[in-house]
């Protein structure tokens, strides 16, 4: 019998090019979906990490997408607040207490005669500082604490164990209304300083629990076999494995301590006047709620609207940082 033909060797290599240039979007991304998930590899055959992964997902994710918009406009007036709202904050005019809005007043004006738009406007940055600043020094200190106690066990740790478990007990408003009312500073110092003295425990609870997992890995051992120093091992192989936690939490406490900043200003221990802040606004506005509600509607609304944002981000980080949910 005749012999059939071959088909070259090229012919059939461009016959390949051709079938996977001829592929849809829609299929060019499942096969990507499919060679990036956890434990595959991307291009060129690189393995996908978790924090690829985790970007991925947040890129998809529209609540990630909508409450970081939210927080990057709140970002922008924090530092430019000029730039939307014209005028001083602490310009008041008595004779246009409690009034309606009117031209440059979208807002209206609050009892004292200030524009409430403009005190909404820059309340933002004293609410945006003191949580970013709270939330960091918290993660820091909690989180050296509790790699520490995780890392070397023992005495270290039954020690900061029942240090935690005291300051557990302290309730937040309770102790505010007691430490920061002998403060006389009126800057946002001092209620930082509170927010970290109180908030550090449950960071370093959960970073505790983080490391004392990751240290029992494989990897872990290997480096300690290998003659690693306890830092090394600290810092280069279990930190960047055990954060994912703590970067979850501290998204999520932030909201929660521009939330705690406004209710100790509006106890009045907090920030106070000439600071401008949504706690004091709203303190100002509520026995003028009757005639002049806008003066409370406004930065009570930017206040949670604000909380909301982060504690969305917070969710959706940790949507996209937890392996059981993918």
């Amino acid at each position: 019998m005749p012999e059939q033909p071959h088909e070259p060797e090229g012919a059939i290599a461009g016959t390949g090019m051709g079938a996977a240039m001829d592929l849809g979007v829609s299929e060019a991304e499942t096969l990507e979906g499919t060679a990036g998930g956890p434990g595959g590899t991307g291009p060129a055959g690189r393995p996908h990490s978790l924090w690829s992964d985790a970007w991925r997902d947040l890129r998809r994710n529209p609540v990630f997408i909508v409450s970081a918009l939210v927080i990057v406009f709140l970002v922008f007036i924090s530092l430019w607040p000029a730039a939307i709202a014209s005028g001083s904050p602490l310009k008041c005019d008595l004779a246009k207490a409690q009034d309606g809005a009117g031209p440059g007043a979208p807002f209206g004006y609050d009892g004292q005669g200030c524009n409430v738009y403009t005190r909404t406007v820059y309340g933002a940055r004293t609410s945006v500082t003191v949580g970013v600043l709270a939330t960091l020094g918290v993660a820091v200190v909690g989180s050296v604490l509790g790699a520490l106690a995780g890392y070397f066990g023992g005495v270290w740790d039954s020690v900061l164990s029942r240090i935690t478990d005291i300051f557990f007990a302290i309730p937040v408003v309770l102790g505010g209304l007691v430490l920061l009312s002998v403060v006389t500073s009126n800057t946002v110092w001092p209620v930082i300083g509170f927010m970290v003295l109180l908030g550090w425990p449950q960071i370093s609870r959960i970073a505790r629990g983080s490391v004392i997992t990751v240290k029992q890995n494989d990897y872990v051992q290997a480096a300690r076999a290998l003659g690693a120093s306890d830092s090394r091992i600290l810092l280069r192989h279990i930190a960047p494995n055990a954060v994912a936690p703590v970067i979850v939490v501290a998204t999520i406490a932030l909201g929660t301590y521009i939330a705690l900043e406004a209710t100790l200003s509006y106890l009045g221990v907090g920030l106070k006047p000439p600071s401008v802040s949504w706690g004091i606004d709203i303190s100002a506005a509520s026995p003028y709620v009757r005639n002049a509600p806008h003066a409370l509607l406004w930065p009570s609304g930017a206040l949670a609207l604000t909380v909301l944002a982060f504690i969305m981000l917070g969710d959706a980080v940790r949507d996209a940082l937890d392996p059981k949910l993918r």
